[in-house]
């Protein structure tokens, strides 16, 4: 039985697999013109299990082609004399291993020279290259090399240059034997950001390949393997749900169905339901697998992507997505940030924006014990049936606000600006956790919103937020939480405006909106602690 991978590549012998027959069809495409090309995507993406299946359908089609795959990961602490002596042996061995799959030997002439070979720069790397072209002529055909290079990443900085500035040399020479025919180059960075001294780049030759998540329809096909093989279903709803809420990401993904079919010992006859679906969704999001570790340690590396990231999130002016700014090359670098349909800035998915919450919210604001008037807890906001009340529930949390006063200024680590949605997700977190219930976010169509989902009971609640701009926008707000209830079949949502004008306008008003309920809260942000309390 074949299961699904997280721990790196696939392979379809294995694991259940997404064909990306098109992005195979187009690369191998470009391998037959000879272009030179660069795949880049943040790790755990699938590049390596890409273009692993792109060699194999290639070579499979037509022997002519002779692939050599090698790994830059090693060289990460190499110099460049290290690099290139170790780089000879890795490419005889390659070399060997290719002719050995193939069932074939070696000419003496060529096993004879991979015995002599020493590469000590990038000028003898290209006539080692050279040389190995001439030998591999097979009769009256000549072989056509494809190098394809994984963690190129890892090359050391002395030796980048140089190497580049060969195969461009290579590229541009004006031969049918160029030597290799296609480099495919693989790796988290691009070409322009491994330009370490930020000079013109001596690669300008390449084909950029950007390897996208997931389509929905690819996610059903994962699926549908698994279903076919073992006879399980996934409710439609559910597959929509995982792709929605891993933005497609290939590690999540995987690692979804692995919680669902794999750790929930549900039975195989039984299908599988959003009831499931909260569940391991609730695991997902509690568990330090390597892509979510990867994420916090990458979105801490710098003080200012705090800031950044909750511009991106709250406000709805949003961030131009720019590759030259550096901040937002290198957390899209990450797989934090994507480029939205209006060329805005976004979060790459809910699962991330969930965590990223998570990561800058203080493990202790101080105001815990405040959140709820005494004697009370989040259990006597359970009707008898066990439904959330949830307009007690934002009630109070509006006057917990107003309680807690000048002291929300006080929270530690926490930018002014965004303290009210800080506020708002650690009370609801902390509700939710004391209910048994889950809470993940959604990224909706449209910036300055954050939408907090709460599953409890079998019942879906949703909770919009927003920092207040005008009125218009506070009116156009409801419209679009309404628009959003319909979507998702919910009758009640709730939206909370946080005002930190100099002069705020407190406000909680229910109406109705296309036949859907809507209570509104504009909630005041204290601005400043008040003169008679700094002494």
């Amino acid at each position: 039985m074949k299961r699904f991978g997280t721990q790196g590549p696939v392979n379809p012998e294995q694991h259940y697999i997404v064909a990306r027959t098109e992005e195979l069809t187009e690369f191998i495409k470009r391998v037959k013109e000879g272009r030179y090309i660069v795949i880049f995507a943040p790790r755990q993406t699938g590049k390596t299990t890409f273009f692993q299946r792109a060699v194999a359908v290639l070579t499979a089609e037509d022997l002519t082609y002779f692939p050599i795959q090698l790994n830059f990961e090693i060289y990460v602490d190499c110099d460049r004399s290290e690099f290139y002596e170790s780089l000879t042996k890795q490419i005889s061995k390659e070399i060997e291993r290719v002719f050995q799959k193939r069932g074939e030997a070696l000419s003496e002439a060529l096993k004879h020279f991979l015995n002599d070979a020493q590469i000590t720069n990038h000028l003898s790397m290209m006539e080692f290259f050279g040389q190995v072209q001439h030998l591999l002529k097979d009769g009256e055909n000549w072989q056509k090399v494809v190098l394809i290079i994984d963690e190129f990443d890892g090359i050391p900085t002395s030796a980048l240059k140089g190497f580049l500035h060969a195969f461009r040399h290579t590229y541009v020479t004006d031969t049918t034997l160029q030597c290799p025919h296609s480099l495919g180059i693989v790796g988290v960075k691009s070409i322009a950001q491994l330009d370490y001294d930020r000079s013109v780049s001596p690669f300008n030759i390449h084909d950029d390949f950007a390897l996208p998540n997931f389509t929905l329809a690819q996610v059903q096909e994962l699926f549908g393997q698994y279903t076919d093989e073992v006879g399980q279903a996934f409710d439609p709803e559910v597959i929509e749900s995982i792709h929605k809420q891993t933005g497609g990401q290939p590690f999540l993904v995987n690692r979804f169905a692995q919680i669902l079919t794999e750790e929930m010992d549900i039975p195989k006859t039984e299908a599988l339901t959003m009831t499931h679906f909260s569940e391991a969704h609730e695991q997902l999001l509690g568990e330090n697998n390597t892509n979510l570790t990867h994420l916090t340690t990458n979105i801490r590396r710098n003080p200012r992507f705090e800031s950044l990231l909750m511009r991106i999130m709250l406000y709805e002016e949003g961030v131009p997505f720019s590759l030259r700014n550096d901040l937002i090359n290198e957390l899209a670098t990450y797989g934090v940030l994507a480029k939205s349909t209006d060329r805005m800035c976004k979060i790459a998915n809910p699962i991330y924006l969930h965590c990223i919450l998570q990561a800058f919210k203080p493990i202790v604001n101080g105001l815990e014990r405040d959140y709820f008037p005494e004697d009370t807890d989040g259990f006597q906001y359970l009707t008898d049936t066990g439904q959330i009340q949830m307009e007690r529930l934002l009630d109070n949390f509006g006057d917990f606000i107003a309680r807690a006063g000048f002291r929300i200024l006080q929270v530690p680590e926490t930018p002014q600006e965004f303290i009210g949605q800080h506020l708002l997700f650690a009370y609801l977190d902390q509700f939710v956790t004391s209910v048994n219930g889950a809470m993940y976010m959604e990224v909706p169509t449209g910036r300055g919103r954050m939408d907090l989902i709460i599953l409890h009971n079998q019942r879906k609640y949703v909770v919009e937020t927003k920092i207040w701009r005008s009125e218009r926008s506070y009116s156009q707000g409801k419209q679009q939480l309404a628009a959003y209830l319909s979507t998702e079949g919910v009758t009640d949502g709730y939206y909370v405006v946080f005002d930190h004008r100099e002069v705020p306008k407190p406000r909680t008003e229910t109406e109705t909106i296309n036949g859907l309920t809507i209570r509104s809260y504009v909630i005041p942000v204290v601005q400043e602690r008040p003169s008679n309390e700094l002494t």
